[in-house]
């Protein structure tokens, strides 16, 4: 499929200050971590595997195939960047695996000649409602 430690190589990471209220920690420590990853200039990838991950992740990418994801669950910096490394295998590994195709499957006649009977009862039941024709 693809070698996970050249990916992991390719990636860049940055840390930042965590948004949002806290104290004297927040305002000091950039436990953050942003990774980002250009799809297009991976080496670990093919070009197959390259169309793939831009098709099925167009919505998460940058206009130039960059794929940002960001951290801040923990207040450690090391575990942050833990939680992203495996968060962007797991969605690489999701956007490259095949779907399998849909096989249509036959309805059965008993199903088809149920519907048709049911649909004959209410007909006659509705056509039942109306008054009489006196001719």
């Amino acid at each position: 499929m693809f070698d996970e430690d050249t990916l992991i190589k390719e990636l860049g990471f940055k840390a930042v200050r965590s948004s949002g209220a806290g104290g004297q920690h927040v305002n000091k420590v950039s436990s953050k971590v942003e990774l980002s990853f250009n799809v297009l200039a991976s080496v670990a990838l093919d070009d197959i595997q390259k169309h793939t991950i831009t098709e099925k992740l167009k919505n998460r990418l940058t206009k130039g195939s960059i794929l940002i994801l960001q951290c801040d669950d923990s207040r450690s910096q090391h575990k942050n960047k833990e939680l992203i490394i495996s968060r962007f295998l797991e969605l690489i590994k999701i956007a490259l695996k095949e779907e399998k195709e849909r096989v249509p499957t036959k309805i059965p006649k008993s199903v088809i000649k149920k519907r048709l009977k049911n649909k004959r009862y209410n007909s006659e039941k509705k056509a039942n409602r109306k008054k009489p024709d006196i001719d």
